[in-house]
């Protein structure tokens, strides 16, 4: 019998593939057993009636073997043998194709070919090494973050492996199955990172296209194409591809790069300037400072550096000497001579 199964098995294989193998064997085993059980045990044993023999099968081929039914006779033994082998052969055939599988599932994704199936997440479309690890690490401070790493395909292979909240999706990043795998339409944000300007622009028509609505934030080399990026989504957020920390703050906190703009735009509504602490002034605490540049003046103080260091945004107990320097958000310079006098 074990020849026999060697042999059918054989054929078997060459014919069939995959999960159909093991099912084909199980069924072959099952029917042949069933035929032999029945010419070879005695009548009054049972076994091999419709209702007894697929529960004698099951407990025999899974080699747990309860005893409640058992071959009488030496026939019987000998057919119940080759019902443990084939039970065996077709265990093994189920757990090879089951980590065939598994291995096959981890290789596509680890090649990046297989949709994600990610809500509510950052989608990173570039890969620079070195800058992209630095930008994924800022970005996964947040808990619960996770990431659709997005690269051409000369990145062959998911770069980062080794971080559980990063996804690999490989391919073109401007064409629409790109944007389907990587689940733009349901991420909520999304960071372009191009090789080059132009680049930048085409993904950015490709995401604009998945998710008009995705807070969409992109770094360029030259910021005057801020206004053609906005032509395409007015709610991109343009960074300069110099400050890559800006990518993950604005991805985080959608606006941020507004307000870094704002406050180094020369100009604009939001200055920042620094002040001497004059002598006199009667505010000696960053708290009371805070309180007077706001009430008086409708500026914000920023930070504080003394000869200690600097300290941005100190407790307001945090001693103010004369001579210490106040760094402050205001629409205008302030004369410190009228920091004395509003004091």
């Amino acid at each position: 019998m074990p020849f026999l199964l060697q042999r059918l098995l054989r054929t078997l294989r060459l014919r069939l593939g995959g999960w159909r193998l093991p099912l084909a064997v199980a069924a072959l085993v099952f029917l042949t057993s069933w035929a032999a059980m029945a010419l070879v045990e005695p009548p009054g044993s049972g076994i091999a009636a419709p209702a007894n023999y697929w529960w004698y099968f099951v407990v025999t081929a899974a080699t747990v073997g309860y005893g409640d039914l058992f071959p009488v006779s030496t026939g019987g033994r000998v057919v119940g043998a080759y019902v443990i082998v084939g039970g065996i052969v077709t265990l093994t055939l189920l757990f090879t194709e089951l980590a065939t599988a598994l291995q096959t599932t981890r290789g596509k994704r680890l090649r990046g070919v297989v949709g994600l199936d990610l809500r509510d997440h950052v989608v990173v479309l570039g890969y620079t090494p070195g800058r992209t690890e630095r930008i994924v690490a800022e970005l996964t401070v947040e808990p619960g973050t996770r990431i659709a790493l997005c690269a051409h395909d000369d990145v062959a292979v998911n770069p980062m492996p080794e971080e559980p909240a990063v996804s690999f999706v490989r391919g073109d990043l401007t064409h629409a199955d790109v944007m389907t795998r990587a689940g733009v339409a349901r991420a909520r944000t999304v960071v372009i990172d191009g090789r080059d300007d132009n680049e930048t622009l085409a993904i950015a028509v490709a995401v604009d296209h998945a998710n008009p609505d995705v807070h969409m934030v992109a770094a360029v080399r030259d910021l005057g194409r801020r206004a053609t990026l906005r032509y395409v989504n007015a709610g991109v957020q343009v960074v300069q591809w110099h400050m890559p920390f800006l990518l993950s703050e604005e991805a985080a906190d959608p606006g941020l790069t507004q307000v870094y703009n704002e406050l180094m735009t020369a100009g604009g509504h939001g200055n920042t300037y620094s002040v001497r602490v004059p002598p006199g002034m009667p505010h000696r605490t960053f708290g009371e400072c805070q309180t007077a540049f706001g009430r008086d003046h409708g500026a914000t103080v920023l930070a504080l550096r003394t000869g200690e260091g600097l300290q941005v945004s100190p407790s307001w107990d945090t001693p103010v000497p004369e001579g210490a320097t106040l760094y402050y958000v205001a629409e205008r310079r302030l004369d410190p001579a009228g920091l004395v006098r509003r004091g």
